[in-house]
């Protein structure tokens, strides 16, 4: 089975809260990105993988620099193989989407199954690429071995990998509360938001206010999400989430906020740059996603 995770971005991000457990509160609205994603196969056994004898065409080579990685579980019946172009930074077998398989064979004793990752989308982005890999990895065993979950259950799993994890399970309109992981859907009163390339997102009839989103990567910059809640101070914002989201479009520049910006802007200034720079070019708004690097920029269609 392959399947493309997809990325998302925040629209608004408040940090509410220190909690006991060493985790934040928060608020955002994840919504789902589809111009940037990655491919993720996985197989049972020693069945014929599609996408295998591509990845190591592309990315092998006896000086390969890490491009292409590979482990498998200490049990042996997870094989992982991960490609990157700029090279795999982390050890695989502490992929997420191993992960996912752990969680998931501990519960229901799966069969053997070998993954293989092609990582397209960026790492240290605040798109939450790898959490997408996991919610995938979760959906695609769910479906490959009929152990019968429905979505409720497939995001608690989800959750435990991480805070952002459950909503890719959905992958749609989603309002974040606790560390991400508790979720309700949200509805645009109003308004449509389209990607870049016309491929519609969000909701609402012909007629409504249609708004384009645009995703920007910038190059060489990776924000460690550890080192941005380092300088976050918490705050209940003057105005919640949702009373922003509630306001036209082209209101949410001065009350929908993320509030890594300012740590986040302070160490790499030419994010704050790349950001002035969206609403130079006609932006409604324009935000951080997560905790960076990447921004996004709406714009009236």
């Amino acid at each position: 089975m392959i399947t493309y995770p997809n990325v998302k971005i925040n629209l608004g991000l408040n940090v509410l809260r220190k909690r006991p457990d060493g985790y934040h509160d928060l608020e955002t609205l994840f919504f789902p990105y589809h111009g940037i994603h990655d491919v993720l196969e996985i197989v049972a056994g020693d069945d014929y993988s599609r996408i295998s004898s591509e990845l190591f065409a592309k990315y092998g080579g006896q000086e390969n620099s890490g491009r292409i990685v590979q482990g498998i579980s200490p049990d042996g019946k997870a094989m992982i193989t991960i490609a990157k172009e700029d090279g795999v930074g982390w050890d695989p077998l502490k992929d997420l989407c191993i992960g996912a398989y752990g969680i998931l064979d501990a519960e229901f004793g799966l069969p053997p199954v070998k993954i293989y990752l092609e990582k397209l989308s960026p790492v240290g982005a605040g798109l939450g690429g790898g959490s997408a890999d996991a919610a995938f990895a979760v959906r695609m065993l769910n479906e490959m071995f009929s152990l019968g979950l429905d979505d409720r259950k497939m995001a608690d799993y989800a959750s435990r990998l991480g805070s952002d994890c459950a909503f890719f399970i959905y992958d749609r309109p989603m309002i974040g509360e606790g560390r991400g992981e508790k979720l309700t859907g949200y509805s645009f009163n109003g308004i449509r938001i389209q990607e870049d390339d016309d491929v519609s997102c969000g909701s609402g009839s012909e007629d409504r206010d249609t708004y384009v989103l645009k995703v920007v990567v910038p190059e060489g910059v990776h924000v460690s999400t550890a080192d941005a809640y380092r300088g976050i101070v918490p705050a209940i914002p003057e105005i919640p989430l949702r009373d922003a989201l509630s306001m036209p479009v082209e209101k949410w520049k001065d009350c929908l906020v993320n509030d890594f910006e300012r740590t986040v802007f302070a160490e790499y200034p030419q994010l704050e740059a790349i950001k002035g720079s969206l609403y130079g070019s006609g932006a409604v708004y324009a935000s951080m996603s997560g905790s960076g690097s990447a921004l996004f920029a709406l714009y009236r269609k």
